[in-house]
């Protein structure tokens, strides 16, 4: 016999009536889908039919509401509304590790939608991890240092790797990024070719305003030199310099991590990580406080729609 479903992501199926449309289904059943996110942290709606993206984003519409615009991203995205976008354009061979939606950024999305257009030949799974058994699991005195400090991010917007500085917060004016990242607690250095460095501290223990639970909510592995790939780090390295990579974390004090801590946080994740392949139609609705997500890497063409909704001050 297959082994049970971990209680952290619920599969429905759809089973629409003949000539239902997706759209049409979804705002029927919106609240039954948001009860089952509620329960169980992700919810993984089978069955409905796609047509395109202009088709799987009227669907992630009408689930997320108004949607929130991304600011501080690390990769290009393809933009189809406020808060509607195409999964990240990271490279296919490279993973995504666990991590929660800008839990960097002051404001973070509660609710994320994924519509899968276009499945990939292999791979490309979106994984779920429910944080709140991460944190259970990490070791106390780890955990009790980061709660502490919190963590610190730090970034290199440059014209080479990721998105530049323009792109990243939407503004032309480096005055305009200077009063946002004021306004967001973000400490700026300017470069003398253009290029800008920031830092930020941020708690990377969540507690959820509805339940009162706690979550491990950061990306501090994710976002980590040792979480790169060896020659990526590697080639980033000696073309910036070890202060010069695009993101790297460290402990909110400024204290670096060792490989060995970051492999720690990543085979946490691991214990606790839930996998569905995608097929054409899917749609994934993720609590982003709750559960962690992941991209592995993947084979072919991959057309997923994310939606980022409900707003709250992390």
């Amino acid at each position: 016999m297959p082994e049970p479903r971990p209680d952290s992501l619920r599969l429905l199926d759809a089973a629409p009536e003949p000539g239902t449309d997706a759209t049409t289904w979804v705002t029927e059943h919106r609240a039954e889908i948001r009860a089952l996110v509620a329960r169980h942290g992700a919810v993984m709606v089978r069955g409905l039919h796609l047509d395109d993206a202009g088709h799987a984003v009227s669907v992630v519409r009408r689930i997320i509401g108004d949607g929130m615009a991304e600011r501080e991203g690390f990769a290009p995205r393809d933009t189809y509304g406020p808060g509607l976008y195409s999964s990240s354009h990271w490279p296919a061979d490279q993973p995504m590790c666990m991590h929660h939606e800008l839990s960097y950024a002051a404001e973070a999305p509660r609710l994320m939608v994924f519509a899968c257009v276009t499945p990939p030949s292999a791979g490309g799974v979106t994984a779920v991890a429910d944080a709140r058994a991460v944190l259970r699991d990490l070791p106390t005195g780890l955990v009790e240092r980061f709660e502490r400090h919190g963590w610190l991010l730090t970034r290199h917007y440059n014209p080479f790797v990721g998105l530049g500085w323009e792109d990243a917060f939407g503004a032309k004016d480096p005055a305009e990024v200077e009063r946002y990242c004021a306004a967001q607690g973000i400490e700026v250095r300017w470069d003398a070719d253009g290029g800008l460095r920031t830092r930020q501290t941020r708690p990377a223990v969540r507690t959820d305003p509805e339940s009162g639970e706690r979550s491990w909510f950061n990306q501090i592995a994710f976002l980590n030199e040792w979480t790169m790939a060896p020659e990526v780090r590697e080639f980033l390295t000696s073309e910036f310099g070890p202060d010069g990579l695009p993101f790297n974390t460290f402990y909110g004090d400024g204290s670096p991590l060792d490989r060995a801590t970051v492999d720690l946080i990543n085979d946490v994740y691991a214990q606790h990580t839930v996998r569905e392949p995608w097929q054409r139609g899917d749609v994934m609705v993720v609590d982003n406080i709750r559960m962690a997500h992941s991209r592995e890497p993947y084979r072919g063409a991959r057309e997923i729609i994310v939606g980022l909704g409900e707003p709250f001050r992390a």
